[in-house]
């Protein structure tokens, strides 16, 4: 059984997916870019992580600059905008994860690469359901030098939780979430978002569309 969960990104708790596309494409227009990424063109980008790579790799790939990090930033203060104000349901068996975690004495944790300011906006939006105290680990992009798949926020979260990789189990929702936690050696399930469905996730030990307490205990 193990001693800890690990949820590895902000849309393992919500699926922010579709909302982060929307709020991509308001920023371009905000920065007079005559770019629309739709679900097809987004699902392509999803196989690698980084928001303001994407945005550069596109620029480059369609012979124009653009101030990436800028057009990033517009796009995550959209996310954030976005989140406060529409109705955020926690995905399907999250809460009853959390709440059985915390009655059985299992440790929970939020280890993602995105920044401090986006997990506030997400545990903003879910309360009162899930609370920041509801995890004894939250990981952010502050925390880190390199982003995922690089296992370094999960190897922080190891090292403030005590625990060894062999006694946790990662929940990810996307390829390089799960190639980060295996890079750390933690057992890995996939909880695919509406856009990452269709990826290949045979690198995680299972795959599931709902979380089950009784599934996870039985990993690691």
């Amino acid at each position: 059984m193990p001693s800890a969960i690990l949820f590895g990104s902000i849309s393992t708790v919500v699926d922010t997916s579709e909302l982060q596309r929307k709020s991509f494409n308001r920023a371009f227009a905000e920065h007079d870019l005559d770019w629309e990424w739709s679900r097809e063109d987004y699902l392509a980008m999803l196989e690698s992580n980084g928001g303001a790579q994407r945005i550069a790799d596109y620029a480059s790939q369609h012979g124009q600059s653009v101030d990436a990090e800028a057009v990033h930033a517009t796009k995550s203060r959209l996310f954030r905008e976005a989140l406060a104000s529409e109705q955020s349901a926690p995905r399907p068996g999250v809460l009853d994860v959390i709440r059985g975690a915390k009655e059985s004495g299992l440790r929970l944790g939020l280890v993602t690469t995105t920044s401090k300011a986006n997990v506030a906006a997400l545990l903003d939006a879910v309360e009162p359901d899930i609370r920041a105290a509801d995890f004894d680990v939250v990981v952010d992009s502050s925390q880190v030098e390199a982003t995922k798949p690089d296992p370094e926020a999960y190897r922080v979260a190891l090292r403030e939780l005590g625990v060894e990789p062999g006694d946790v189990v990662a929940v990810e929702d996307n390829l390089g979430g799960v190639e980060s936690a295996n890079a750390a050696g933690i057992t890995t399930v996939a909880f695919p978002n509406t856009n990452t469905a269709a990826h290949d996730f045979s690198a995680a030990s299972t795959r599931v569309d709902a979380l089950n307490l009784g599934e996870l205990r039985a990993l690691a």
